[in-house]
This record gives C-alpha cells, structure tokens and sequence, in this order.
C-alpha cells in the first residue's frame, strides 16, 4: 500500500516458513525500486521466527544497495528482543506505531 510517497507492508499472523515465502514476490518488488523509502509493519503479527529475520535481512539489504531505507513498526518488544539478538536492530531504523512514520515533522527513527 503507498501511503504519502512510502511503501507500506504489513506482516500479518505468523511470519513462519509458510508465511514468509508467499510474501517474498511482494516484499522484492517493493524494495527494487530505486530511492524508494519502505515501511514494514509488523503490528499486526503474532508470532515471528527466522524465517520473518531473513525476509526483514533481505529486504533492508536490497533497499539499502537500491539508495532507499527501510523503517520497521514494531511495538513488540520480544520481537525487538530478537532483532537485537539477531543483530538486525543496529541496520534497522524502528518506530512503535505507523503513526510516528506517517506523521510530517516525526522525529527521525532511532535504529
């Protein structure tokens, strides 16, 4: 969905094996554009395993070598506390709502 000049993708349910490889086609196609700034949503998600890691990994590496970024809401914190293990939360910029982002003078994402 673009929501004021931003791609905005929600991960619904549970982002497991089943769920991240159907969202792949989707998530690739948001991050191949050039300059584009993406939003991945994750307030709606239940439950998040590797397999949730791998698809955020992959698509902040292909928005970053595309000249864009990649913004996460997250306003879990377990699944804060497993980027930060993973070692994803030091590349990833991160705001509890969708609001903060969609907001004109929000503060810049911390990361």
């Amino acid at each position: 969905m673009g929501v004021h000049g931003l791609v905005v993708i929600e991960f619904h349910g549970e982002i497991d094996i089943a769920a991240a490889l159907p969202m792949m086609p989707e998530l690739d196609a948001a991050t191949a554009v050039a300059g584009q700034t993406v939003v991945v949503d994750l307030t709606p998600t239940e439950f998040f395993d590797c397999y949730g890691l791998r698809l955020l990994d992959r698509a902040e590496r292909r928005v970053r070598e595309q000249g864009g970024r990649l913004l996460l809401v997250c306003p879990h914190p377990l699944i804060l506390q497993i980027l930060h293990l993973a070692g994803l939360s030091s590349r990833l910029a991160t705001v509890p709502t969708l609001a903060e982002v969609l907001t004109p003078d929000a503060p810049e994402a911390t990361g």
